[in-house]
C-alpha cells in the first residue's frame, strides 16, 4: 500500500473513533446519574423510557461487524490487478434480470458493458437478459435475450424477479454447464474495469462459490442528490459489515445486495431461486440464507460498480418497505433454521422497531435517565457507528481527485443532513410496515434517466 493510502486508512480510522467519542462526550453531558428515576419520574414513566433502550441492542451486533470491516481490513485499498491472463480461465454469464419497462436502458447498459468487458479482454462471456417484456437487444453473438413466458410458474409458486431468476435456471433454457460463472447486475448496473478483473482475480482463486462487492452511487448521473447522498451508508456497510462477513466468516451473516453477485452456476442451480411466495419479495436475501444452510462458502470481490439511487423520495420509501418486508419473510421463514438467520432476525427486528427506538431518544433528552450498566458506551458505539458510515461512503463516492478537497468535504457535511432525513423515511417505511397489506407486492421504482429531470 501507498503512503498516502496508508494514511487515509489511518485518518478514516480516527475519524471513527473521534465521531464514537464525540457522542459519547455529548449523551454523557446529558446524563444525570445522580438521581433515582423511580423516585422522580414514577413507576410507570420510567419502565416507559427505559423500555425502548432494549430495542438498542438488536443492531449493536450489525454496528460491531461495520466497525471491525472499517478497523480490521484497508478503507483505501489499491485497484485489483489482474492475477491470470482474462483468455483463460471459465466461462462468464453476466445475467440482468429485468421487468423490460426501460428497454432502452437496457440495450444501452448492456452495450455499455460489453465494452467494458471487452477492454479488459475478457473473452469467454456473454450477457444474457432475463425478461417478462421484449426489450430487443441488437443481434450479437455476445448477448442472448430470455423472454419468461407469461404462463410459466416455477414448481412452489415463486413470484416476481425470483420467477424470472427461476426459469433461467430451467432444463431446456439454461446453457451453462457447472464450471461457469453467473454475475448478477440489475438493469441499471455499470460494471467498471476493477469490478471485471476483481471477479476474474475472485473466480481465478478457486476458494468460494459465491461472491459480492462494492457497489455505489455517484460514479454515474445524479438524479437526486439526497437519496444520493442517502444511500452513502450503503457504500459504508459494504466496506463495513459486509466485507467483514464475507472476509473473515465467508458468509452472508446480514444477507447481501440482488446485484454484484458472483454465484458459480452449478451451486446456483443446487440452490434455486424457487422457494415459494415468502422469497419472492427479497429473493437476494432468501438466496443467500438457504446457501449458508447449505454450508457454501462466501467471498469478498474486489473493486465496484455503479448504480443510480432512486429518483424521487417516494420511490426510496417504496424501494425500503419492500426491503424491511421482504427481510421479515426470510427471517420468519421456517424453511431456514435459526442459527443461519440470526443476524437477519437482527436486521428485521431492528428496522421494524426503529420508530420505538426513535421515540426513546426523543424521550431521553425531554426526561433524562441515569446510564446504568454503560448504556451510554453502547448508544454511542452504535450511532458514531452509523453516522460515520454515512461520511465514509461519501468520501468514498466522491474522491477529492475527482471533485476537488473543498466541495468534497461539503458533501461529506451534506450527508449528514441527509442522512437525518434518511432517518425519517425509515421511521416512515417501519410504520409502513406494520400496516397492514394483502400480499406480497414487487415495487417498481424508476430507473430510466431520460424519464426523470436531473435535480
Amino acid at each position: 500500500m501507498s503512503i498516502i493510502r496508508n494514511l487515509q486508512h489511518g485518518g478514516c480510522v480516527c475519524l471513527l473513533l473521534l465521531v464514537i467519542y464525540g457522542y459519547y462526550a455529548f449523551l454523557s453531558g446529558n446524563d444525570d446519574s445522580g438521581f433515582d428515576p423511580f423516585e422522580k419520574y414514577g413507576y410507570f414513566l420510567t419502565w416507559i423510557l427505559f423500555a425502548p433502550r432494549i430495542f438498542l441492542y438488536f443492531p449493536l451486533v450489525f454496528a460491531c461487524f461495520n466497525f471491525l470491516g472499517i478497523i480490521c481490513y484497508h478503507t483505501f485499498p489499491e485497484k485489483p490487478q489482474l492475477q491470470r491472463s482474462p483468455l483463460l480461465g471459465p466461462f462468464f454469464c453476466f445475467r440482468v434480470v429485468t421487468r423490460g419497462l426501460f428497454p432502452e436502458l437496457v440495450r444501452e447498459n448492456v452495450e455499455r458493458n460489453l465494452q467494458i468487458c471487452t477492454s479488459v479482454g475478457l473473452q469467454n462471456f456473454m450477457f444474457e437478459v432475463v425478461t417478462d417484456i421484449p426489450v430487443n437487444l441488437p443481434k450479437n453473438p455476445r448477448t442472448r435475450e430470455l423472454v419468461v413466458p407469461h404462463n410459466y410458474t416455477t414448481r412452489n409458486g415463486t413470484l416476481f424477479k425470483a420467477r424470472a431468476l427461476q426459469y433461467s435456471l430451467e432444463p431446456g433454457v439454461d446453457i451453462l454447464s457447472d464450471d461457469d460463472w453467473i454475475v448478477h447486475l440489475d438493469e441499471e448496473t455499470i460494471l467498471t474495469e476493477s469490478s471485471v478483473i476483481g471477479t476474474i482475480n475472485f473466480v481465478s482463486e478457486g476458494k468460494h462459490s459465491f461472491g459480492q462487492g462494492v457497489i455505489t452511487y455517484s460514479k454515474d448521473k445524479i438524479v437526486n442528490w439526497v437519496t444520493t447522498l442517502a444511500d452513502s451508508v450503503r457504500v459504508g456497510v459494504d466496506y463495513g459489515a459486509l466485507r467483514f462477513s464475507l472476509r473473515t466468516l465467508n458468509k452472508p451473516f446480514f444477507s447481501w445486495k440482488g446485484s454484484f453477485i458472483i454465484a458459480n452456476a452449478a451451486a446456483e442451480k443446487h440452490i434455486t431461486f424457487d422457494h415459494g411466495p415468502e422469497s419472492s419479495i427479497a429473493e437476494d436475501c432468501f438466496f443467500a440464507m438457504m446457501a449458508f444452510k447449505e454450508g457454501y462458502s462466501f467471498g469478498f470481490v474486489e473493486g465496484e460498480m455503479w448504480e443510480r439511487s432512486t429518483f424521487t423520495l417516494m420511490d426510496y420509501i417504496r424501494q425500503r418497505r419492500r426491503w424491511i418486508l421482504g427481510i421479515y419473510l426470510t427471517a420468519s421463514s421456517r424453511k431456514i433454521p435459526f442459527k443461519y438467520k440470526m443476524g437477519v432476525i437482527l436486521m428485521s427486528a431492528s428496522g421494524l422497531s426503529l420508530p420505538i427506538t426513535t421515540m426513546g431518544f426523543i424521550f431521553g433528552y425531554i426526561w433524562p435517565l441515569p446510564a446504568w450498566n454503560g448504556i451510554h458506551l453502547i448508544l454511542c458505539s452504535f450511532l458514531g457507528t452509523i453516522v460515520f458510515l454515512f461520511m465514509f461512503g461519501t468520501m468514498k463516492s466522491f474522491s477529492i481527485r475527482r471533485t476537488g478537497a473543498v466541495q468534497c468535504v461539503l458533501l461529506v457535511i451534506a450527508s449528514l443532513f441527509c442522512a437525518i432525513i434518511s432517518s425519517v423515511l425509515e421511521n416512515v417505511v417501519a410504520i409502513m410496515a406494520w400496516l397492514p397489506h394483502k400480499q406480497p407486492e414487487f415495487q417498481i421504482v424508476k430507473k430510466d434517466i431520460r424519464l426523470q429531470t436531473i435535480v
